[in-house]
């Protein structure tokens, strides 16, 4: 492998080359979702940001491992050691079984995650899956002398912790600080120190989730789960551990210390972490009322946006800012993520359509293009710049389509080439597929937009209005914006 990959390892606050600690094999575990309620947008772009890792990973050749696990116990209400499972809670909320809640949710999930064409994981295990190897390893801990047990409830100790391993080593926070701005909550006080944490967690009589321990019949917390099926399917130490920024300061860091007391080694070499999303400048988030789910956002259903947005153009949205950044919703800026995938989509259908020459005027164009599309993933997965290229030959593919420049065969299957790599296999972007082939609906699209605007031209409301609601009726939206009539599948 000739690419010379390099990433940011959150663990060293820096980029550095990917050197994958077998050659040629890649281990991969990804934090996935919490599945007591609908999956967000945040859960959605860290997923689809990974995916975009995992493709360009497997475009380079590597043989990837990539572990996605499903947490469908032992994750409190506030992500303390008190309240109740949200599992639980939801279940006593609509009357069901926890595991009801689990599946409905779990298939939530999967139907949304396909619908952004992600790839699924090699492996997705669940925590109600490996219970036995999470008790397997606090055992461990424990007799390696970093957890103890009180009342049926065992805990991590974190003041031990420290004195022989650097317990912040993952966001370089002060110790003093995290010591000083711990709650004191109900229960604690059983507890040697502040910042020790719940590995497993004695049930009260009315919790509903529950498995024989030593310990006590009870549930495991929630970091021990993920430090379990990571060591199980990747091995004590693994390349690359991912998840969003939010999970960083407690999820873990907890996770680095239970595997450094378990097995005396880092799990995982590098550490790479999603920014969160902003809805106009402002933090996404339930409390502020600005969140809104995926299917939301498809069909437009949401007081914050103007119209639906297909899950390409959404995918597309995504990867147009660095998965580092901050990704900010507006109805503009989908506006415009929506009509460039278009524009790239449909100058892919164009290159069926162009008939080569003899010669060629712009095969060291192409050349630079494709130089420049792989430096941009080869550095930290750079999407924005990467599309920016991708742009680049669009205006190329409309130059030869309008005749303005030559093209041979052999370049012709070059640029096919190139744009089925890095838009389809990389970037994992497809035609949307309203009804039949996406090009031949983006051109009826198109006929039909220009009709209803010179109906609306000639003053003819009605066959302006009736284009527009028998649209509506068969899952099509139209919107009329400054850059003309947008549509999409709703």
């Amino acid at each position: 492998m000739q690419h010379n990959l390099v990433l940011y390892n959150t663990l060293t606050r820096k980029k550095e080359k990917f050197e994958p600690i077998h050659p040629n094999i890649v281990g991969m575990y990804v934090c996935g979702p919490t599945v007591y309620s609908d999956v967000h947008l945040g859960n959605c772009r860290t997923f689809v940001s990974f995916d975009l890792i995992f493709r360009y990973l497997l475009h380079l050749g590597y043989k990837v491992r990539y572990v996605r696990n499903i947490t469908d116990a032992g994750h409190l209400e506030g992500d303390n050691d008190e309240g109740d499972d949200k599992f639980a809670k939801k279940a006593k909320l609509e009357q069901l079984e926890p595991m009801e809640i689990v599946q409905k949710y779990t298939i939530g999930f999967h139907d949304v995650l396909r619908l952004f064409n992600t790839i699924p994981p090699s492996i997705e295990p669940t925590a109600t899956g490996h219970i036995s190897e999470q008790i397997e390893m606090i055992k461990q801990i424990m007799d390696n002398g970093y957890a103890y047990e009180v009342n049926g409830t065992v805990y991590f100790d974190v003041e031990k912790y420290i004195k022989e391993y650097n317990y912040t080593i993952l966001t370089n926070r002060n110790l003093e600080d995290l010591f000083n701005n711990t709650r004191v909550l109900s229960g604690q006080d059983e507890k040697k120190g502040r910042l020790d944490f719940a590995l497993w967690i004695k049930a009260k009589p009315e919790h509903l989730m529950r498995w024989p321990s030593p310990w006590s019949v009870g549930f495991p917390g929630w970091h021990i789960e993920c430090s379990a099926m990571s060591r199980k399917y990747l091995g004590d130490q693994f390349d690359i551990h991912g998840g969003g920024m939010d999970l960083a300061a407690t999820h873990h860091t907890n996770e680095i210390a239970q595997s450094q007391a378990c097995n005396h080694a880092s799990p995982a070499k590098y550490w790479m972490h999603t920014n969160m999303l902003t809805v106009n400048g402002a933090r996404m988030s339930k409390s502020a009322g600005n969140g809104f789910l995926p299917h939301e956002l498809f069909t437009g259903n949401h007081a914050l946006l103007q119209r639906g947005y297909s899950p390409m153009a959404v995918r597309f949205f995504m990867l147009q800012a660095h998965y580092r950044s901050t990704l900010d919703f507006s109805n503009e800026a989908l506006d415009a993520a929506d009509k460039g995938y278009k524009r790239l989509m449909t100058a892919i259908g164009l290159l069926d359509k162009i008939n080569p020459s003899a010669n060629s005027s712009i095969q060291h164009n192409i050349a630079s293009i494709k130089a420049n599309c792989y430096a941009a993933m080869d550095d930290d997965f750079n999407s924005p710049i990467l599309i920016a290229e991708l742009f680049e030959m669009v205006r190329v593919i409309n130059s030869v389509y309008d005749g303005k420049q030559q093209i041979d065969q052999t370049t012709l299957v070059d640029i096919k080439e190139l744009m089925q790599h890095f838009v389809c296999d990389i970037m994992g972007l497809q035609h949307d597929q309203v009804g039949g082939d996406g090009e031949s609906v983006d051109n009826l699209m198109d006929v039909i937009v220009k009709l209803r605007n010179e109906a609306k031209k000639n003053k003819d409301f009605t066959t302006s209005d009736r284009i527009r609601e028998e649209l509506t009726a068969i899952g099509i939206q139209l919107k009329d914006s400054k850059e003309g009539t947008l549509w999409n599948k709703i």
